[in-house]
């Protein structure tokens, strides 16, 4: 990689970390600051960094776009599937898989025990992200205005009598997810149904989550419980896949 490229991607970094003025950035670099403002003038010129009224540069625009468009082109479905199919066979249970598109959640693979009862998920339908597992997973890996975004014109309906159904009360028990890295479906959406589910994270953040679901007559809360350990390598092994 040339020097120039490699001293871009540098001051990207440092940008990213905390925005900076032509003279931090200079000093910090051990360049004169006329050098330095050329190099972020030509970075402001294809929008990976902005000027703001401060004097102080932060990332870009385009950058911004990029990232999204990295984070798109991830395949979580085949990184997982190998990985989701394994779990099924060591828990015996119902493995959903959901990915965060854009202002969506959105389950993209699922391994069950053919002799089991059919769940209502369905790949390529919408989680309905307050009273699902990898609903709460992946919103409890979101700061404010991603999960505002995710939640913006939900309606809270209430499907059994433990449905969280105010924005407040999910908040409260997306701080419990957050603290302890797990979410539990504890029969929120089907009174028979309750389930156990991770965050998966990439370099770009959280992109999905994975779950172990079961009737609770086959196994309630705690037993599923059990299944974390292999739960949480599960969704390491994924995340690795995708970098």
């Amino acid at each position: 990689m040339s020097q120039s490229v490699t001293r871009a991607a540098r001051i990207i970094d440092a940008i990213a970390a905390d925005p900076r003025t032509v003279a931090e950035l200079a000093e910090s670099f051990g360049l004169h600051r006329s050098t330095m403002f050329r190099e972020l003038q030509a970075l402001e010129g294809v929008g990976w960094v902005r000027r703001r009224g401060s004097g102080r540069y932060t990332l870009g625009t385009r950058l911004a776009a990029l990232s999204k468009q990295a984070l798109d082109s991830l395949d979580l479905r085949e990184a997982g599937a190998e990985h989701v199919r394994r779990l099924q066979r060591r828990t015996g249970n119902t493995v959903h898989l959901a990915a965060l598109m854009d202002r969506s959640i959105v389950y993209v693979d699922k391994a069950e025990d053919e002799s089991g009862v059919r769940m209502y998920s369905r790949i390529g339908r919408e989680v309905i992200p307050y009273c699902s597992g990898v609903g709460k997973a992946v919103l409890a890996g979101l700061d404010r205005p991603a999960r505002d975004a995710v939640l913006d014109g939900v309606t809270w309906q209430r499907y059994t009598e433990h449905t969280i159904t105010t924005r407040e009360l999910l908040d409260r028990e997306l701080a419990l997810v957050s603290a302890r890295g797990w979410a539990t479906d504890d029969r929120e959406f089907e009174a028979f149904v309750n389930c156990i589910a991770v965050p998966i994270r990439s370099p770009m953040g959280v992109v999905g989550a994975l779950s172990v679901t079961a009737i609770r007559m086959v196994a309630d809360l705690d037993e599923l419980q059990e299944h974390l350990p292999a739960l949480r390598e599960t969704a390491e092994l994924i995340s690795r896949e995708l970098g």
